[in-house]
């Protein structure tokens, strides 16, 4: 008799089953003032898109959010601006290819006194920092890897 392999067996990810939920980006409600949009794409480090990453995102006193990256690699949520004292909406990535999910930040109004924008090359600054499209959207893309690699966090236990 053969069984089935069982996830642990097989090669994954299986983020597409369970975790996006609907309105998963909705961090804040429709409508709601000054609410922000920010998006962009999750790329390789060639460059190529990555169609089934997942993405969460966290504000304290405002909610969280889970979203899937589309066939083009790209998401979107939206949220309420961050705190002037906390300028920054945490990320964490999952992704094929990744043995842990990795932690970034998206700045998207002016951060000049954050501690951890001022210790990085302003190269490396840069990869943080969402640019504006319009009133109240912003752009974010993520590198995994390679030229132009997203600032990524290590946090120890």
């Amino acid at each position: 008799m053969t069984l089935p392999p069982t996830p642990a067996q097989t090669v994954g990810p299986f983020f597409g089953h369970a975790l996006p939920y609907e309105g998963g980006g909705n961090l804040v409600p429709a409508g709601r003032p000054g609410a922000i949009s920010v998006h962009g794409y999750v790329r390789d480090g060639n460059g190529d898109p990555v169609p089934d990453a997942l993405l969460e995102f966290w504000q304290p006193g405002t909610g969280f959010g889970r979203v899937a990256t589309d066939a083009d690699g790209h998401w979107e949520v939206r949220t309420a601006p961050p705190p002037a004292a906390r300028p920054y909406l945490p990320v964490c990535v999952f992704a094929r290819g990744l043995m842990h999910h990795l932690f970034t930040r998206v700045y998207t109004g002016p951060a000049a006194a954050d501690g951890l924008l001022a210790a990085l090359p302003e190269e490396r600054r840069a990869t943080l920092v969402a640019r504006p499209e319009g009133e109240g959207t912003y752009r974010f893309d993520i590198r995994l890897q390679g030229e132009k690699e997203t600032v990524f966090l290590d946090f120890h236990g």
